[in-house]
């Protein structure tokens, strides 16, 4: 495999992995103001996105992929609404703790490492083409 196609193959792979997190992130906008439905419930909690290596053995190239989608367990704020059916016998409801500026800066940063990687694929393109023009 020539190095202008192993390249396209490592961007691919990076474009693969920021639009699973981008999906990832569009469900935590999603449900940003999700509360239980039960007294003294859980809310929607964060889901996180972590990126790994993996080795390809047939080019021997390193591929990012995602390592695995889990849940910010951290703090949950609570607000005092003794009416709502998720609150608690003190009458506070947990909300969920997703941030929306931190969702969208997230969006904004695997936005930009997209088409990062969709130019990277781009230029090995255009090269390949002249070099086969150079050929001819």
């Amino acid at each position: 495999m020539d190095d202008l196609t192993l390249s396209k193959k490592i961007a691919a792979s990076g474009m693969k992995a920021q639009s699973r997190r981008l999906r990832v992130i569009a469900e935590n906008m999603a449900n940003a103001e999700s509360l239980s439905k039960t007294p003294g419930g859980q809310p929607y909690r964060r889901k996180t996105v972590t990126f790994r290596n993996e080795l390809d053995r047939a080019t021997g190239a390193e591929m990012v992929k995602v390592g695995r989608v889990g849940r910010d367990y951290g703090p949950l704020e609570r607000k005092y609404d003794p009416t709502h059916i998720a609150a608690d016998r003190d009458g506070y409801v947990l909300l969920p703790n997703v941030n929306p500026l931190i969702e969208t800066m997230d969006m904004k940063e695997a936005q930009r490492t997209y088409e990062a990687n969709l130019n990277v694929i781009s230029v090995s393109k255009d090269m390949m083409s002249q070099t086969l023009d150079l050929i001819r």
